[in-house]
């Protein structure tokens, strides 16, 4: 959607007149501030000069048109002169640009101001999630020294169902999974679709289940009857008022979860999170990044070894609390998002857990069998049909 053909000047001048007596920039507002100015134009030109004024005003500026893809998975601003978007064929330049640095960082304050945060000099950063979903992350110079950056991530724009996302014996595999009440993690790097694919197998869990979903910001979005959400919040400007994801996963376990999830494992709350999946809450689940299934006991580890466990009592917890591990990749070059691989936690002589595959599912052709095969299916029957 292009701006309209409006001098800067008069744009200017109407933002100043709506501003003057506290309206909003609808098109009637934007009708008589127009007729103030003694500008003559007409509906289809007042439509486009409020929609303009809205998105300077309270939306996300000439990023507007870009969120409004449908596609657009993430919108990411390197200083005034570089606007990129990832719509699900990796990266690509826009021809959006900004005017100078200073429109960039106004930007970025007011959309911080808009989640209740504070992006100034003192506080160069923000990570806070907007009105309808929005992640907003933003660094402000001279931290980021080439220019305010900005990133927008996009939730889902729908819910995806499984076979979409998991074709062919995978889909009966984690199904499977989901009906043996196994406790798992997906896992997987940035951008992968773990969130998505947590949402599809949660959208699986039997109607009768309550599901306690715990997150940074509302992501996960399963087709269930019956989901309670609780959402972190951050403290105020003070420092006081924050809830934390761990404060909230104790929360959740006093509210009867049949499922207890946690949208992104990556603090001190996985202490209470393995505390609660060795206490009866089987079926539990979150995502957890990692560059590999190997790689999830030791990411385990880190995390609650720096909350206070040792390594012994950490390797315990796991055994005890995880059955499975869901992996997911991104093709090279923007490819498609897929499952790599279903893996299981095993503990070896030493006390250690390991992480043993299962299924490995090439970019083409049929999954190749690992050795825990036989103990997913022991665990999880009608994972292979």
């Amino acid at each position: 959607m292009s701006r309209p053909v409006v001098s800067p000047e008069l744009l200017e001048a109407v933002r100043v007149r709506l501003a003057r007596v506290g309206a909003e920039p609808s098109a009637s507002q934007v009708a008589a501030a127009l007729r103030a100015e003694r500008a003559v134009l007409g509906d289809a030109e007042i439509l486009a000069v409020a929609r303009a004024l809205r998105a300077d005003l309270i939306g996300a500026g000439p990023l507007e048109p870009l969120l409004a893809e449908p596609e657009v998975t993430d919108v990411l601003v390197n200083g005034a002169r570089e606007v990129w978007v990832d719509d699900g064929q990796g990266l690509r330049r826009t021809s959006v640009i900004f005017t100078d640095d200073d429109e960039v960082r106004r930007l970025a304050q007011r959309l911080a101001a808009a989640a209740g945060r504070r992006l100034d000099d003192a506080c160069p950063y923000v990570d806070a999630r907007l009105s309808g979903g929005v992640r907003l992350h933003a660094v402000l110079p001279p931290v980021a020294p080439e220019g305010t950056c900005l990133s927008l991530r996009l939730p889902p724009r729908r819910s995806f169902t499984l076979e979409e996302l998991v074709p062919g014996q995978g889909a009966a595999a984690v199904h499977a999974m989901i009906t043996a009440r196994l406790a798992f993690l997906v896992t997987g790097g940035t951008g992968t679709g773990k969130t998505t694919l947590l949402s599809a197998l949660l959208s699986l869990a039997d109607p009768g289940e309550r599901l306690l979903l715990v997150e940074d910001s509302s992501e996960l979005r399963p087709l269930h009857p019956h989901v309670v959400r609780l959402e972190t919040r951050p403290s105020n400007l003070e420092g006081a008022g924050g809830v934390s994801l761990r404060d909230l996963v104790r929360q959740a376990l006093r509210m009867r979860p049949d499922r207890l999830v946690v949208g992104e494992v990556r603090g001190a709350e996985v202490v209470d999170l393995l505390a609660a999946l060795n206490t009866g809450h089987d079926g539990g689940c979150g995502t957890l990044h990692a560059n590999n299934p190997a790689d999830v006991p030791a990411r385990l580890e880190a995390l609650a070894c720096a909350a206070g466990l040792t390594r012994e009592a950490v390797h315990s917890q796991i055994a005890a609390a995880l059955d499975a591990v869901i992996h997911v990749v991104r093709d090279p070059r923007g490819g498609r998002r897929r499952v790599s691989e279903i893996c299981l936690m095993e503990r070896d002589p030493s006390g250690l857990v390991r992480v043993i595959p299962a299924l490995t599912f090439p970019t083409k052709g049929a999954p190749l069998p690992g050795p825990a095969l036989p103990s997913l299916l022991t665990r999880a029957p009608g994972a292979i049909k």
